[in-house]
């Protein structure tokens, strides 16, 4: 209750949350937001301006790029919101395991994390997408794959901090069962970390899908997806530059929503990271003195 308290005090963090809010209800009920089938070709239209019935024109098949758009969203946030709930789900449960039983199930299972982020990401999704093949679904096996180490190794330092706390080292005393303890007890400390985690993760996992269906190995032709919409557009990117505007506008406010979103549920759960760079922009704004000179 206060987590959300301290959100709704953060304008910003209202009006990301609104956004992300329309953006996944639009996702979500696609054939109803969507003014036309987002796949019917009509070359009489190719290149079409925005018109009445078709707000933001038509694309070189003719195809209404709003419809797109908004069938888009299924991939390019639905997907990787679905993949990332599975990674981080993944995730959370070694963390906790390794960060709470700690020994030789804590060795075990780090170990692994290391040889997983000893690979860069972009190399490893590359490799799995080279042997399973391109497509959404090859995409977002790879993420599900790599994404839950980072997880589980952050997850696993906010458990080691809440184990060490007097009320979880008496519940083990008194023989309470380690499910419960991590059911009752540390899961409630370390989901708001996990939130902050998933949200900061979320927006880059858009970004990285988005690049990989603009070089062609993501979603593919004829369904719709932001970076697919992006290379389609690229051959007249010159001559129409505006094909490639609604795409790039759809991905940058949907990221910059997770990213604001993801700052301030950081501030929220520390409410003195806001006073602290309430005091920075104050220190900013005050006069300096160099060599006995006060610059503004």
């Amino acid at each position: 209750m206060r987590l959300l308290t301290n959100l709704l005090q953060d304008k910003l963090a209202v009006l990301s949350l609104a956004v992300i809010g329309l953006i996944l209800a639009a996702g979500a009920m696609a054939p109803v937001f969507a003014p036309h089938d987002p796949n019917a070709v009509n070359m009489d239209l190719r290149y079409a301006g925005a018109s009445w019935h078709y707000l933001l024109g038509n694309d070189h098949l003719g195809r209404c790029i709003l419809s797109r758009l908004i069938y888009g969203i299924r991939p390019s946030v639905l997907g990787v919101l679905a993949a990332l709930f599975v990674s981080v789900a993944l995730g959370a449960f070694l963390g906790l395991v390794a960060g709470y039983f700690k020994g030789k199930t804590d060795a075990v299972i780090m170990r692994v994390c290391d040889i997983m982020l000893s690979f860069p990401g972009y190399v490893m999704t590359l490799a799995i997408v080279g042997i399973l093949g391109v497509g959404l679904g090859n995409i977002l096996l790879a993420f599900m794959l790599l994404k839950w180490a980072w997880f589980a190794r952050i997850i696993r330092a906010s458990v080691l901090q809440a184990a060490e706390a007097d009320y979880i080292k008496f519940a083990r005393i008194t023989g309470v069962p380690s499910i419960t303890i991590l059911l009752r007890h540390v899961v409630p400390v370390v989901s708001a970390d996990i939130a902050v985690v998933a949200s900061s993760s979320f927006g880059s996992m858009i970004l990285q899908l988005s690049g990989f269906s603009f070089l062609g190995l993501g979603v593919q032709a004829p369904n719709a997806e932001w970076g697919m919409m992006l290379n389609e557009a690229r051959d007249v990117m010159f001559s129409r530059p505006e094909l490639m505007l609604a795409p790039g506008l759809a991905i940058v406010l949907t990221v910059s929503a997770v990213n604001f979103m993801s700052d301030a549920l950081q501030t929220a759960l520390d409410p003195t990271l806001s006073k602290t760079n309430r005091k920075f922009r104050e220190q900013a704004s005050l006069p300096v003195k160099l060599r006995g000179k006060e610059v503004a």
